[in-house]
């Protein structure tokens, strides 16, 4: 059996701002975001694409990672995508 898995992942929305979620099954998740279904804040803003996404073994490691980077401001996120920081930042 496949171990489970959860995934922090960041969407770039159509207006440039930026969401973090949670989920286990990504690819789901993308399609529900894509069809407008995926949370209020991304319907509102628009889907443009998948911009980030870091996968962990256990929930409290991705939620405590979630709230890390809800908690950043929009350039601190613009680097973590560019790459410019390492995974832990």
């Amino acid at each position: 059996m496949k171990p489970w898995r959860w995934y922090v992942y960041i969407i770039e929305c159509s207006d440039g701002t930026y969401y973090t979620g949670l989920t286990w099954n990504l690819d789901i998740r993308i399609n529900q975001h894509q069809l407008g279904k995926g949370s209020a804040y991304s319907t509102k803003h628009g889907f443009k694409k998948l911009a980030y996404a870091e996968e962990f073994e256990s929930f409290d490691e991705a939620r405590h990672r979630e709230k890390q980077i809800k908690d950043w401001n929009q350039s601190k996120k613009q680097k973590l995508i560019s790459g410019k920081w390492g995974k832990w930042v």
